[in-house]
């Protein structure tokens, strides 16, 4: 099966406005510190697969209250596939395509996702030159591992330069890269 990359879609920050106000119904009186839209369809003018992706911040103690508000409306728990502090949900059979993470405040994965979304919406340049190496790999490989490892150079120079220590590069790094077994 092949990677779908598509043009940017302007209909995809209308988008998240409504899944965001299906999970802030959702999650009722669960202190939210933040839902945002993140990964590429969060950023003006980018090519992306066309799946919002969408982390939903709670404090440590409200994961799994979260995590089981969203269960009651159809989502499914998929732990955290390796990411510690986010912990996947999969979307119910209907609407939009998406990717839901319930992820905890402060987290590795989370200040990740802020700032490479925050560096490609700041830098036309950069928009441009990640632009085009999704798209040239999306027609290279059928695989979402490989595609994801080889997007990883790119991205680990845009949080190197947003500060992010070796540390983080390195588990950020081991985060994406490919995987024998899932």
């Amino acid at each position: 099966m092949s990677i779908e990359v598509v043009a940017y879609d302007r209909e995809w920050p209308e988008r998240f406005l409504a899944i965001r106000a299906e999970l802030m119904r959702a999650l009722g009186d669960i202190p939210v510190v933040a839902i945002e839209h993140v990964g590429s369809t969060s950023v003006p003018g980018l090519v992306a697969k066309p799946v919002i992706d969408i982390d939903v911040i709670v404090d440590r103690s409200d994961v799994e209250a979260a995590i089981g508000a969203l269960e009651r409306i159809g989502y499914q728990h998929r732990g955290n596939l390796g990411i510690p502090d986010r912990h996947s949900l999969a979307q119910p059979g209907d609407g939009t395509r998406r990717n839901v993470y319930v992820v905890v405040d402060g987290a590795l994965s989370l200040r990740n996702h802020l700032a490479i979304r925050d560096a490609l919406r700041s830098d036309r340049s950069l928009r441009v030159r990640y632009g085009a190496l999704k798209l040239r790999l999306s027609s290279e490989t059928h695989d979402i591992d490989t595609y994801v490892a080889r997007k990883s150079r790119l991205l680990l120079g845009i949080l190197r330069d947003a500060g992010f220590t070796d540390d983080e590069l390195t588990a950020v790094a081991k985060a994406n890269a490919p995987r024998i077994v899932r």
